[in-house]
């Protein structure tokens, strides 16, 4: 049977490498080898089959889709934690909420792109939550989660988190302000959750039904994409913003090198982009 310890031939990691690339954009690099055996090792077991390369010839049949599902779940699962550069999130609540807000429009929507297990969407419904505290006539805030993983967005509608995942990133006066407490888990407040919408959605793919946003968060994803899909991406989310509209990028992706429609905002900590007019 094949172990994580097996070596992954070159034919058949060439050949993975172009189904994940199809299937889901992610581009894979060079030396990934060891990732890719230990995320499908339990599959190829379940699956019953011996090398990467007899699970890449079933998947390819519709017989087996749901190992396809499995296999872009298991790549496209990152780690991810309680208000990740919190800096996007003040700037959020004391920038970016006030000028929406002075704005024409019923309610402010924004986008949490990958969205993975559904702490970014959270944070950003305690942050409107704190903001609509402090301004009671401040106008709704909606926030729709998407993600290629439906294992995680199964996860990140429960709500429910236990063990180091409710201990990365959040202070005990946050767990107290925005969670229940379940047996040993904590799970995410009504109110927190009432404002998030989650579905899937595969960034390679189309956004249409997404509507208009005023915001939208895609941190730390671009960097698994070719430069030509990055482009891609970035331009149909500038298509998918109102006018005024800010993108958020992770702290150490840049968008200097994949369109010219926005303009830098820096300010507490924390950098977005702007659409320019």
């Amino acid at each position: 049977m094949y172990h994580r310890s097996a070596t992954i031939s070159p034919a058949d990691y060439e050949a993975f490498k172009s189904f994940l690339q199809q299937a889901c954009g992610i581009l894979l690099g060079s030396g990934k080898e060891y990732l890719v055996a230990s995320r499908l090792n339990n599959i190829i077991k379940e699956a019953q089959v011996d090398s990467l390369g007899a699970l890449l010839d079933l998947i390819r049949s519709p017989a087996h889709s749901h190992l396809k599902v499995k296999v872009i779940d298991a790549m496209t699962t990152n780690e991810t934690f309680w208000f990740r550069d919190i800096g996007h999130y003040i700037l959020l609540k004391e920038t970016i909420l006030p000028d929406l807000n002075l704005k024409r429009g019923g309610s402010i929507r924004i986008w949490s792109a990958a969205c993975s297990s559904g702490q970014e969407p959270y944070n950003i419904s305690m942050i409107a939550e704190e903001y609509q505290g402090l301004k009671p006539s401040a106008k709704p805030v909606q926030i729709a989660a998407t993600d290629i993983s439906s294992k995680m967005l199964d996860e990140a509608r429960s709500g429910l988190y236990c063990g180091l995942a409710v201990e990365r990133g959040l202070t005990p006066e946050q767990k107290k302000r925005f969670f229940l407490a379940n047996e040993r888990c904590l799970e995410v407040k009504p109110e927190i959750k009432r404002r998030v919408s989650f579905s899937s959605l595969n960034l390679a793919g189309s956004y249409h039904g997404l509507g208009k946003f005023d915001v939208i968060f895609c941190r730390n994803v671009l960097i698994y994409f070719s430069n030509e899909l990055k482009r891609d991406i970035v331009d149909r989310m500038a298509n998918t913003l109102n006018p005024g509209g800010y993108l958020f990028l992770g702290s150490t992706e840049s968008i200097n090198q994949l369109t010219t429609r926005f303009e830098m905002k820096v300010g507490h900590g924390g950098i977005s982009y702007r659409l320019k007019s």
